[in-house]
């Protein structure tokens, strides 16, 4: 997965200035964004402060390090029941 240039604190400071009452145009030329990427950073992160948002990034990592294991572990335990059921 690609990696963001804009750190936790960026984007909140963007959502931040928005909800002040800053044009999401203006804030997505400053930074140099889409408006479609400020949209879906405020659906993502909307409502969350900083330590909420690495709290998320912390749990989806750990997420996929789990899911890659359970799939490494569903592997193996088939390559067993293959070899046990094979005929010989």
């Amino acid at each position: 997965m690609k990696r963001s240039k804009f750190t936790d604190s960026q984007i909140m400071d963007a959502l931040k200035r928005v909800d002040a009452g800053l044009a999401v145009p203006e804030v997505c030329r400053e930074l140099g964004i889409s408006a479609a990427t400020f949209y879906k950073w405020r659906a993502k992160y909307g409502g969350m402060d900083t330590s909420m948002m690495a709290r998320m990034k912390e749990l989806e990592a750990e997420n996929a390090r789990l899911k890659k294991m359970y799939i490494e572990e569903k592997l193996k335990a088939e390559i067993l029941n293959e070899a046990i059921t094979k005929k010989w």
